[in-house]
């Protein structure tokens, strides 16, 4: 149990105010205003763009429209049932818009979008403001602007915490139009046949046209860093661009997102030497995202270099790929297990700014500080999730990591603590499988603490 803060002693009926509407914000607006509580969801786009988002859409996915794994027997599987059983939004909408991802939860990134923001719009206690907010609001609040904060909310940020915002530099991945690829050089299969056994189109190269591309990769142009980004200059290392990749030895690629396992050619019927994956990127299938290929080459040679896959000589690109500056707070230091500043424990902070990576484990932060806080604003004295469970990890790697050198990362088996007795069962499928079991019986249980006598039927709508 945590002790609860002096400034909630006072009641408080005005509406919480949520700001950002992407995956976090979203999130944390639906679970306050399904507890019953008044919301204001602040959104600054379209009236002020950031470098990657392209609509004022809310929840809208940037990166990839991959969720990544849907089994509960990996971390992030887990997190998602975890988040459906607390009635998640962001999961709900995913599931209604899902395209064909073999074992992952991939989704036609415009409808989710606006399966969202119709849901947020219009629910009868949130009131959406398109407005920027440059200053932390007097509280209980919760900031869930991402890693692209507007600078100057940035800046109230760093004038609070007394320090530099840390930084690293996440990457996007190209998206190519179907009606561009050249089909019969392409074969579609799952890696070991997973979901429908076809849902992704692979490029496969053989070793010389591996190590032509790899050639051509690391001599390419790329896009310079401006000045203010040349001061640390570090990438998340889950997301690094491809060219990185291949600078840290010429098979990197290949034992990464260009590895064939799990993959055979039906021309040849042999496991190529690389296979390059194309994952559907709308219900339409009318695009389709280059899988793992972020990176920072100028366009032109995105054209040239890319252009050698096979398949994609003649491709014509949806969008391009990039790679940006993000920033996210040293949450050992600067975050309790509530998602409270320390420093000013009436807001709360949620998504990628908590220093959590990828978008389940963003909009999971959104709903645990909702939730948390819900339960303050009625008299309780809230907890942060138990630690076996996949939320539980997420707090733990943002409260209990060293604060010197701390990174983002996402949800991992490590993240959880794993109880003794199951520590014994030596079959990882086994042991996970049972770890999965008993973390879906402890949010249970938190819920019940969480949610009091307001716990309400499953959303239906």
């Amino acid at each position: 149990m945590t002790e609860m803060p002096e400034w909630r002693n006072q009641a408080n009926e005005e509406p919480i105010p949520v700001v950002g509407a992407g995956l976090a914000g979203c999130e944390a607006a639906w679970q306050l205003a399904e507890a019953g509580l008044p919301v204001r969801l602040f959104e600054m786009r379209p009236t002020r763009r950031t470098p990657v988002h392209t609509t004022g859409g809310f929840a809208e996915l940037v990166c990839s429209n991959s969720l990544r794994g849907d089994s509960p027997g990996n971390a992030v599987g887990l997190l998602k049932r975890e988040m459906e059983h607390l009635g998640s939004l962001i999961i709900k909408s995913a599931r209604e818009t899902a395209v064909p991802a073999g074992g992952a939860l991939a989704v036609d990134r415009t409808r989710f979008s606006e399966r969202v923001g119709e849901r947020i719009s219009t629910h009868p206690l949130i009131a959406v403001e398109r407005m920027e907010v440059v200053d932390l609001p007097k509280g209980p609040a919760i900031i869930a602007t991402g890693p692209l904060t507007s600078p100057a909310l940035h800046a109230t940020f760093q004038a609070l915490l007394g320090e530099e915002a840390l930084s690293f530099f996440d990457a996007v991945a190209p998206v190519v139009a179907t009606d561009s690829l050249v089909h019969d050089r392409l074969f579609r299969a799952s890696r070991y046949d997973k979901g429908d056994g076809a849902d992704y189109l692979n490029a496969p190269l053989n070793r010389e046209q591996y190590e032509a591309f790899i050639d051509e990769l690391l001599a390419a142009e790329r896009v310079d860093f401006k000045q203010f980004e040349q001061e640390d200059i570090s990438f998340f290392e889950g997301c690094l661009p491809i060219e990185v990749m291949a600078e840290r030895g010429r098979d990197t690629l290949r034992f990464g997102p260009m590895k064939p396992v799990g993959l055979i050619d039906p021309a040849t019927g042999l496991r190529p030497w690389a296979v390059v994956q194309l994952r559907q990127d709308d219900l339409a299938a009318d695009h389709w995202n280059l899988v793992g290929f972020q990176t920072k080459l100028k366009q032109a040679e995105q054209k040239r270099v890319l252009g050698m896959i096979p398949g994609l000589e003649e491709a014509r690109f949806a969008r391009f790929g990039m790679v940006h500056r993000n920033t996210y707070i040293n949450a050992p230091t600067h975050l309790d297990p509530l998602l409270r500043l320390v420093k000013n424990p009436a807001i709360r902070v949620a998504g990628q700014m908590t220093g959590v990576e990828g978008y389940v484990e963003s909009a999971a932060t959104g709903l645990m500080a909702a939730r948390t806080l819900a339960s303050e604003l009625r008299g309780e004295l809230p907890q942060a999730p138990p630690p076996e469970t996949a939320m539980g990890g997420l707090i733990r790697h943002l409260t209990e990591r060293p604060a010197a050198g701390f990174q983002p990362s996402n949800i991992t088996w490590g993240l959880l603590v794993c109880p003794e007795d199951l520590r014994r069962i030596r079959s990882k499928k086994e042991r996970r499988a049972a770890q999965a079991e008993r973390a879906l019986e402890a949010i249970d249980r938190w819920e019940k603490v969480v949610a009091g006598d307001s716990k309400r039927k499953p959303d239906t709508r």
